[in-house]
């Protein structure tokens, strides 16, 4: 295990509740195997069999058909908050990642993970894609219960924090960590690598959990040709539809293989998507008002479909009770017979109930849910859910069994209602709200991985993370928050530009051809000098030789301190510019 990140009581228990689940599960005959596939950025309306009078999606289409649907069914609306309450069963704003970036896209240690409770209990695991939930040691899919995994950094394939130029096409992902060449379209890849995996597992008579949470369709909007032009009357929406296009295509490939191999009865095939919607909203959103990143019912509801065509589920229908991504994990354990490890403790409530076709306990019919995220989460924004009331941003009330567009408030009809709403949100906010206020560290210095790459994705409550943030020299700055693993002499390499640049801290770079698409060319600044602050150890300024691509400082660290980092771009006159946005913090 980690040297030092997991040693805590809470961790303790959870790594020997999963040795007696392993050797629970170990002796067990006919364990399902589990595949979530999870799209990202597309929305409810985005599927012909929801409406769509453009978008024509026949295999996701199918496989609802073939499906227990969620028909109320919620996320967060954003990515990374929606992945941590898949794996945790948590809610964000308990985990810890309730944001993108901003320093917020990591779980608290101690929570166990999905693949960590499947490895646990005998399963292999693996996961091909976007991860979003750290982008270094302890924090990435090898580190948190993934025995195989193929993945690129930060929210997606031209991130900050991915690799610097890379693309939708022949791009390189972190095979395990290590760089390595993929050939051939992303999603294409998720899925040959899924295909092979799911062979690979069958041919062992393994039991798995794959984990295939694709990139797209999430911008920038690089897809064949082959997809996207279909769509051209669509638009601004072509290439996004032509995206989902692709994903379709391979979703029929993934049920057709489960099929084929007869797999498919033994498989709980889970699909759903990340937030509400983008791209497509102008086209079709279901009727549904709001879109990603807002607490009104499109930017947060999602579909879900659960296949398991031998598991004595259910017929294929909708269920309409109201329900949660948090509610996956704690509905997958029980599906497979697997002990809740001693540390978990999950918002989310098992719907393995309502899948079997029994009626659920009087209490499910009340359960109040609450919607909230960001990287500065605070009081009322957020929407709170109850039967089919939505108190959104703690003073609209709507009710959708009359306005399921929520275009009228009642809130001034329905005090009683607002009332009970509120005040659940109240002691719930007041169970979160200390939380919010404590980072999870990044750790530095560990032997697992040395040096760390930082960069501006993770600066403290600052949105700073997509590559024409770096490219046009955003003029933000926050700090980073460390933990530093071992003692030593640490060298602190500050960029503008990430290595693989290889250009001058105040130069300019040129414009980026990928093959569907370009970033534009990045800009010059006038830095003269560097000013770095480590805690209360190190405050020192260093001047920006014309040729020079980074400027380097030196610092003794302890073991277990946990400190703020933050570097600052000065100009001639002494004028802040901008954060380094990347450190490369190595224990020497």
């Amino acid at each position: 295990m980690p040297s030092f990140f997991w040693r805590s009581s809470l961790a303790v228990l959870f790594l020997a509740s999963c040795q007696l689940v392993g050797l629970h599960a170990a002796a067990a005959d006919g364990r399902p195997n589990v595949i979530v596939v999870l799209s990202d950025d597309q929305g409810y309306g985005d599927f012909s069999a929801h409406g769509n009078p453009v978008l024509k999606t026949p295999n996701l289409d199918a496989l609802a058909r073939q499906s227990l649907r969620l028909a109320d069914f919620h996320v967060c609306p954003m990515c990374t908050p929606t992945r941590g309450q898949l794996l945790t069963g948590v809610d964000a704003c308990r985990n810890g990642a309730t944001s993108v970036c901003a320093g917020r896209s990591f779980v608290r240690p101690g929570i166990p993970l999905m693949p960590e409770i499947f490895a646990a209990a005998g399963y292999q695991t693996a996961l091909f894609g976007k991860w979003h939930l750290g982008d270094s040691y302890p924090n990435l899919p090898q580190h948190r219960g993934f025995q195989e995994s193929v993945y690129h950094l930060g929210w997606g394939i031209t991130s900050m924090a991915d690799l610097w130029q890379n693309d939708y096409f022949d791009g390189r992902f972190r095979h395990n960590g290590k760089l390595q060449s993929y050939p051939g379209y992303c999603t294409d890849v998720w899925f040959n690598l899924a295909l092979d995996y799911i062979a690979a597992r069958k041919s062992k008579d393994e039991p798995f959990f794959l984990y295939l949470p694709t990139n797209a369709p999430h911008g920038p909007h690089w897809v064949p040709g082959k997809y996207k032009e279909q769509y051209a009357k669509a638009g601004a929406a072509a290439a996004f539809f032509g995206m989902i296009a692709n994903l379709d295509e391979n979703i029929g490939r993934l049920v057709k293989t489960l099929d084929d191999t007869g797999l498919a009865e033994n498989t709980i095939l889970v699909f759903f998507h990340d937030n509400g919607g983008t791209a497509g909203v102008n086209t079709f959103n279901a009727g549904m008002r709001g879109r990603k990143t807002t607490y009104y019912e499109g930017g947060h509801r999602a579909a879900c479909f659960i296949r398991w065509p031998g598991g004595k589920l259910a017929p294929p229908q909708d269920i309409g009770e109201l329900t949660q991504v948090q509610d996956l994990l704690p509905t997958l354990i029980d599906l497979c017979g697997i002990e809740k490890p001693a540390a978990a403790k999950f918002d989310g409530t098992s719907l393995a109930t309502l899948l079997r076709g029994q009626k659920p306990s009087p209490t499910f019919a009340e359960r109040t849910l609450v919607v909230q995220y960001g990287q500065k989460p605070a009081k009322f924004d957020s929407a709170v859910m109850w039967q089919k009331w939505r108190l959104v941003h703690g003073t609209e009330l709507y009710d959708l069994k009359s306005d399921p567009g929520q275009q009228q408030d009642v809130g001034a009809k329905n005090s009683e209602v607002l009332g009970r709403m509120r005040g659940y949100y109240e002691k719930w906010w007041a169970g979160v709200e200390p939380l919010l206020a404590e980072p999870v560290p990044i750790v530095i210095g560990a032997d697992e991985e040395n040096p760390v790459t930082l960069s501006a994705a993770d600066w403290w409550n600052v949105y700073c993370d997509n590559m024409p943030d770096l490219r046009r020299g955003k003029p933000e700055n926050s700090q980073w928050n460390l933990q530093v693993a071992k003692d030593g002499q640490y060298e602190i390499a500050l960029r503008r530009w990430p290595k693989e640049a290889d250009a001058p801290i105040f130069g300019a770079v040129p414009a980026f051809k990928a093959v569907d698409g370009e970033l534009p060319a990045g800009v010059a600044l006038p830095i003269a000098s560097i000013r770095l602050k480590v805690g209360s150890v190190l405050d020192e300024t260093k001047p920006v030789p014309a040729d020079a691509r980074e400027i380097k400082f030196n610092v003794a660290l302890k073991a277990g301190t946990k400190l703020a980092m933050q570097s600052y771009c000065l100009d001639a006159g002494g004028k802040e510019l901008c954060g380094a946005y990347f450190a490369y913090v190595t224990r020497r």
